[in-house]
């Protein structure tokens, strides 16, 4: 499991991940606390049901994706945390709104 190595340096706040409660500090992003989640938090695809986690950490593999306060197919690794986000595991294909 991933941990932080340095002393935070933002503020502390709390983010909803799949509806439990978890604590995250204002400079990270959203792949960074998930990578800390035990067992490790994961989303399948939509093609062969795999399963997939942050991997890249640069906005390139799209490995990453998750649905944050109701919008569907974010990057994780480039969205950073807000207080009260909720943040929920995306499974399979994301509905699209024409």
């Amino acid at each position: 499991m991933f941990r932080k190595l340095d002393q935070e340096t933002g503020g502390s706040l709390t983010v909803y991940v799949d509806g439990r409660p978890v604590a995250a500090t204002a400079d990270e992003s959203v792949a960074a606390v998930l990578l800390r989640q035990a067992p490790l938090w994961s989303r399948t695809t939509p093609v062969s049901g795999a399963r997939r986690a942050p991997y890249c950490m640069m906005g390139v593999c799209f490995d990453c994706l998750a649905v944050i306060d109701g919008v569907s197919s974010v990057q994780t690794c480039l969205a950073p945390v807000r207080d009260g986000m909720r943040i929920e595991r995306q499974q399979g294909r994301p509905d699209v709104m024409p």
